[in-house]
């Protein structure tokens, strides 16, 4: 069974970074595709980034310019760089992965098609 963990969260200031993590349990199979969501209060949960396992990644237009999505094969690990952080980037922040989601020109794939999920990770910007 695959099983996604998220570390990396917290509180940090308008500007500032983190850099979260999600360590999958080595199913790699199974997680093709993996992906960040982020959901607000109120609000829909939102793709912010994904990358397949032939390399392909897309962004929210919100992000694009300010987040990095990376993969470690090595370690299982998928991460999110966050940067230039904005108080609106404030959300509970998942890990998802699949193994037939695919990123297709350039676009985070919904996460209706994502079939494991981590538990979410806090992350707060204040300004």
């Amino acid at each position: 069974q695959v099983q996604l963990v998220e570390s990396g969260g917290g509180s940090v200031q308008a500007g500032g970074s983190l850099r979260l993590s999600c360590r999958d349990s080595g199913y790699t199979y199974k997680t093709h595709c993996m992906g960040w969501f982020r959901q607000a209060p109120g609000k829909e949960r939102e793709g912010v980034a994904a990358i397949d396992n032939d390399g392909r990644t897309a962004y929210a237009d919100s992000v694009k310019g300010r987040f990095t999505i990376s993969k470690d094969h090595a370690k299982n690990t998928l991460y999110l760089q966050m940067n230039s952080l904005k108080a609106e980037d404030t959300a509970v922040y998942y890990c998802a992965g699949d193994s037939f989601a695919r990123v297709v020109a350039g676009i985070v794939p919904h996460s209706y098609e994502f079939g494991y999920w981590g538990v979410g990770t806090q992350v707060t910007v204040s300004s």
